[in-house]
């Protein structure tokens, strides 16, 4: 903050005082976001539509809607095919833990608080209201090294303590409906108020000089591969010297 502050005052000003910390910093953010970037979500359906977003709006919504169909169908297959208590990507980042935590000096402190000791950092864990003072299960919503250790002294299941949200179960329910195509437009329900508006075109502005641009601006610190053009050819992926 201080940089964009001695860069930009006047931007520092409004994130600050009039957007708040917590609606653009992960770490002020009171919600729970499972170590997931939301807009890593939305640059991959940008560049899912890349070549749809000139359709016509029907035809555009009939891409999104085979590409959601298509989505939600595999991500199906995946998660009935899951035989471990969570999804593969929780198991397997979980599964390293449970050798960690065998390094780890455990003593109780009372019913549901147990200190763990050694590594780099040690932790206190609340196995009942689920909190480490390492801040990671917290966060995550996934055991610790911290608290593998001090489930494994309480002769609780480490997967107890796990989020419902990692879990097989909600992985097949998150998926468990299935997109329809809407189906030709004269077969459409439409109602009488609906069908009896009436829509005015979009303001149509004055086009820049030039081809429009397509892909978006990189952002900080994101650095793009730059495709070799054949100069013999005029072909990408390969070079010809003579």
């Amino acid at each position: 903050m201080i940089e964009i502050s001695n860069r930009y005052s006047r931007v520092a000003e409004y994130l600050e005082n009039e957007v708040g910390f917590e609606k653009w910093s992960r770490c002020h953010y009171p919600g729970l976001r499972y170590n997931i970037m939301t807009t890593n979500m939305v640059e991959s359906l940008n560049s899912m539509l890349v070549n749809a977003r000139d359709f016509p709006y029907v035809a555009l919504l009939d891409v999104i809607q085979e590409k959601m169909s298509k989505w939600w169908n595999d991500r199906r297959i995946v998660a009935m095919a899951i035989t471990t208590p969570l999804t593969l990507s929780r198991e397997s980042e979980l599964r390293p833990r449970f050798a960690q935590s065998n390094c780890r000096h455990t003593s109780q402190l009372n019913l549901i608080t147990y200190h763990v000791k050694g590594g780099e950092l040690e932790g206190v864990v609340d196995i009942f209201n689920k909190t480490c003072t390492c801040k990671e299960f917290d966060i995550d919503k996934l055991p610790c090294v911290h608290a593998v250790a001090a489930a494994h002294h309480a002769q609780v299941s480490v997967y107890s303590l796990v989020s419902p949200y990692y879990t097989k179960e909600y992985y097949v329910l998150a998926y468990g409906e299935t997109i329809y195509p809407v189906g030709s437009q004269s077969q459409w329900d439409v109602p009488n108020e609906v069908a009896a508006r009436i829509v005015l075109p979009r303001e149509v502005k004055d086009k820049k000089r030039g081809r429009p641009k397509t892909s978006r601006f990189p952002s900080v610190g994101e650095f793009r591969k730059r495709k070799n053009r054949c100069g013999k050819y005029g072909a990408y992926g390969h070079y010809c010297s003579g």
